[in-house]
């Protein structure tokens, strides 16, 4: 288990800065598709708000009511998630999940910026909270594009 100065040390001055510059920090009026997840570990929440257009990303909303981890996380993904596919969103996921609970490599260029987060790798506890923005965005994504495949509009 990680002693505590190691736990001090997790919450780093780039950690904290993230934390305090959330971009998109504000909810969507309109969105495509809204996605609020919990863990119930922590009491860290997310929710995320997305329109899509050409089955990207083309406005992003969050509220964000997590730890500096969750916050720094949120942050990452806000600032490279306009403009992002599916399969984009599912692959920087994917490699986060890895590098938090397998000691994967850190997500590419435009999520490289989650490399800030590789010292949380030891403390299982957090992972969740840092997982829930990525994890909600990509539940949105995929909402979205189950709700335009089944619109009017896109059967045409």
């Amino acid at each position: 288990m990680p002693a505590e100065t190691d736990l001090i040390k997790l919450y780093s001055t780039r950690i904290l800065g993230l934390a305090a510059e959330i971009p998109h920090h504000k909810r969507l009026e309109s969105a495509d598709a809204t996605i609020k997840k919990r863990s119930p570990l922590c009491g860290s929440a997310v929710t995320v708000d997305i329109t899509i257009k050409d089955g990207k990303i083309v406005t992003f909303g969050q509220d964000v009511k997590a730890c500096a981890l969750g916050q720094a996380a949120a942050a990452v993904t806000g600032g490279a998630i306009i403009g992002r596919t599916l399969a984009e969103i599912r692959i920087a996921h994917d490699t986060l999940y890895a590098m938090l609970k397998n000691s994967g490599p850190v997500p590419d260029a435009p999520f490289d910026g989650f490399e800030v987060l590789e010292p949380a790798r030891e403390f299982k506890n957090r992972h969740a909270s840092i997982l829930l923005c990525i994890e909600a965005t990509l539940e949105a994504m995929e909402l979205a594009l189950k709700a335009d495949l089944a619109s009017p509009t896109s059967l045409n």
